[in-house]
């Protein structure tokens, strides 16, 4: 048959392909205090992963590390299969810090040509790159503008434009969306899909959960530099039992109703099953509340993030 190996012959055996970020007991320290505690993280290729956790969490630091601007203390980590640091490596990541800042006097098209000869593009790449780029992040008609005239949210588009340079397997954003408007940032969620459409993964950390829910594939969340949870978005978010939003709800009421907890007008009992929730309706009209709505849903992010911080 066409295709099959001859008698005898052996199998081809394809090598695995190394995840895009891998960490073992990563830690830095910086003199007394501990930065990042052991950090175990692995992040496939090809998916969009969201990087969490409060502030002074540990996740700057964590970015440091995989990007090799910090050494760590102790500890491995690997990103697209190399050590941590290993130069030829870097110029297949794309990084957008969350404070950054170019030259004023500079066109937009400039900044990204002075950051092309930088990542070391052949020269004759560089036009193109420089007007995809400009396309792709939304400034096509700006590029000959000073940056010193953009607003904070069309610097942010420019900063993600020059993370973008030179096709990189590997995306590291920062804030991508902090100063940008609603449809600005629906235009960076469109441009985070296009990137995993073709086979680029994308590590962003964010503090816009809502925005997370709606790019991400996996999340690790972290908390005094461990990673306390981490898995697909569907397999976290599980298991909050259904929801009830009402109204009428007095002090004394939720006292007798006991384990209610309350976000606004929604309610709910965490883990309850879902053939229960003729129960828990009943139990709030019983002690005087307006029904208008349920909801089998699962958690938001932003209730798993605060149960996994054990925050009130």
């Amino acid at each position: 048959m066409p295709g099959e190996a001859p008698p005898g012959a052996e199998p081809v055996r394809l090598a695995p392909v190394a995840p895009a970020i891998s960490t073992s007991s990563l830690t830095k320290r910086y003199g007394d205090r501990l930065a990042l505690d052991g950090l175990d993280l692995e992040v496939p290729r090809g998916l969009v992963f969201g990087f969490l956790g409060p502030n002074g969490a540990g996740k700057t630091t964590a970015v440091k590390l995989l990007l090799g601007l910090a050494r760590p203390t102790g500890g491995e980590g690997r990103v697209l299969g190399a050590p941590l640091g290993d130069r030829p490596i870097r110029s297949k990541v794309g990084y957008l810090p969350e404070l950054f800042r170019y030259q004023g006097w500079l066109s937009a098209r400039e900044a990204l040509v002075l950051h092309c000869q930088l990542a070391g593009l052949p020269q004759h790449q560089v036009r193109d790159e420089v007007e995809r780029g400009l396309e792709v992040v939304g400034l096509e008609g700006r590029g000959d503008d000073q940056v010193a005239t953009f607003s904070k949210g069309m610097q942010q588009r420019l900063g993600l434009a020059v993370a973008l340079l030179g096709t990189p397997e590997l995306v590291i954003l920062d804030e991508p969306t902090s100063a940008l408007d609603p449809v600005g940032r629906h235009d960076v969620r469109e441009i985070i899909r296009k990137l995993r459409a073709d086979g680029v993964t994308v590590f962003l950390n964010s503090h816009f959960l809502s925005e997370v829910e709606l790019v991400c594939d996996r999340v690790a969340l972290v908390d005094r530099g461990k990673v306390v949870a981490q898995g697909g978005l569907a397999e976290l978010l599980e298991g909050g039992g259904p929801r009830v939003r009402c109204t009428g709800l007095t002090v004394s009421a939720l006292d007798r109703l006991g384990e209610l907890r309350t976000d606004g007008d929604w309610v709910w009992v965490e883990g309850l099953d879902s053939s229960r929730t003729p129960d828990l309706v009943e139990a709030l009209v019983g002690v005087g509340a307006r029904v208008h709505q349920v909801e089998e849903g699962r958690r938001s992010l932003e209730e798993r993030f605060l149960q996994l911080l054990e925050r009130p």
